[in-house]
């Protein structure tokens, strides 16, 4: 493309940034609807709040931001080339698997990534790192009071399996958590309870939300990195999980109403990932009222 074609496009694209359709017109949002999974629904739940606007689901190629999930792969295959005629789309606490070839980052914009593990393998340098399912709790107007219960929310490919199933018919003060429920009440559920063991990622992130303290729980052959990724980013210290068959002779010891250690992490990466959103994703105030009023 020549300079000139290149000029067209930047000055088409700032134009449309600022126009007033633009910013009414949903967020295309990329987040994976592969298999029903709460942390994957919330990416678009917390855009939402957050931007003002409404959230529409598109594919990574025709998407105007990713958030939430380990999706860095899908982006990196669908970006590792320039995607001419579009404005590049926006990655905002997003992580990775395991490690990518980096030849995708000029053809996107990185506002921020999970952790300090996903920065490292991209090469990004920064210091501010977030799981935008850390702002969960801004979702919830009335936060349920706390039962004498505790948590179990595996990882999808988990719940059927039946030593969950036996470890929960033989520990009544287990609660499990499907995680592919409705998301919001995956999240009432997990702010409720006095205690969160889990193998899902955000079954961790949304209990470190609400100020409840979880135990991880082996995830089976999904890859580590993602939790050490999410822990780094806000400095909680996550020594290995533990397996099924351990969590009866652990659930007399589990900690629950006291202050998570960490909270000064989690603090500050709410904080980044409120600074770091996308300005030009943000509804204009008057949208937003009007959004807001439309929630209701």
């Amino acid at each position: 493309m020549s300079a000139l074609s290149w000029l067209g496009v930047w000055v088409a694209g700032d134009n449309l940034l600022n126009s007033a359709a633009f910013q009414m017109a949903p967020i295309k949002l990329f987040w994976w609807k592969g298999i029903p999974n709460f942390g994957d629904v919330l990416s678009s739940l917390v855009v939402a709040n957050v931007s003002g606007r409404k959230v529409t689901h598109a594919g990574p190629k025709g998407c105007d931001l990713v958030a939430v999930g380990s999706l860095l792969q899908v982006i990196r295959r669908n970006f590792s080339q320039a995607v001419e005629h579009r404005m590049k789309p926006f990655v905002w606490g997003t992580g990775l698997l395991h490690p990518v070839p980096t030849d995708f980052l000029p053809n996107v914009n990185v506002a921020l990534v999970r952790g300090p593990v996903t920065a490292a393998l991209l090469g990004v340098k920064t210091r501010q790192f977030g799981d935008p399912g850390l702002l969960t709790a801004d979702l919830i107007d009335e936060i349920p009071s706390v039962q004498d219960r505790v948590a179990l929310v595996p990882h999808h490919s988990q719940v059927d399996d039946p030593e969950i199933q036996a470890l929960v018919r033989s520990e009544p003060a287990l609660d499990l958590v499907d995680p592919r429920a409705d998301a919001l009440e995956v999240c009432r559920r997990i702010a409720s309870s006095r205690h969160v063991i889990a193998s899902s990622l955000h079954g961790l992130i949304v209990a470190d939300a609400f100020g409840v303290p979880s135990t991880w729980l082996s995830p089976g052959e999904q890859s580590h990195l993602k939790y050490h990724d999410y822990a780094a980013s806000v400095g909680r210290p996550l020594i290995s999980p533990i397996e099924a068959h351990e969590v009866p002779g652990v659930l007399s010891s589990l900690k629950d109403g006291t202050e998570l250690t960490y909270g000064d992490g989690i603090a500050r990466a709410r904080a980044d990932l409120i600074e770091t959103f996308p300005a030009h994703l943000r509804a204009a105030p008057d949208n937003t009222r009007a959004f807001a009023a439309g929630q209701r």
